[in-house]
């Protein structure tokens, strides 16, 4: 059977301000919200943001998201990077090139990392790792 659709949920203490850091940061437009749950889309991407504690979890997984990274492509990193980061986002990982074919940076985000990268030519020891098409 073949799935529909598959999107990260993220669970967060102010879905209101996590709503707002993707809809400002990166564009995204709101598809449904409530005060507890915001579904966001971004071309064909989909990100929803629950509040942790909302009566929908089970009461034994009602926590914030931990040790959650968000990867984030975008066309233009260095203007995203200028922008985000004179807007005060925290920056906890400088831009920087990767071998393994990014160009990328990683602020905080709503109780996760964000990591927001263009894709570069990788190294000649990694483009052997990518599928061909």
């Amino acid at each position: 059977m073949p799935t529909t659709s598959v999107y990260p949920v993220l669970m967060c203490s102010d879905v209101t301000a996590a709503a707002d850091f993707f809809r400002d940061g990166f564009g995204f437009d709101t598809t449904f919200a409530t005060d507890w749950y915001v579904s966001l889309r971004s071309g064909d991407d989909e990100l929803a943001l629950l509040a942790h504690d909302h009566a929908t979890v089970p009461e034994a997984h009602r926590a914030l998201a931990q040790g959650v990274i968000i990867n984030v492509e975008v066309d233009d990193v260095d203007a995203v990077h200028d922008r985000l980061v004179g807007e005060g986002h925290e920056l906890i990982a400088p831009l920087r090139d990767e071998d393994f074919g990014q160009r990328h940076f990683i602020i905080a985000g709503p109780g996760c990392l964000v990591d927001v990268i263009q894709p570069i030519a990788p190294s000649a020891e990694f483009l052997a790792a990518y599928a061909q098409e």
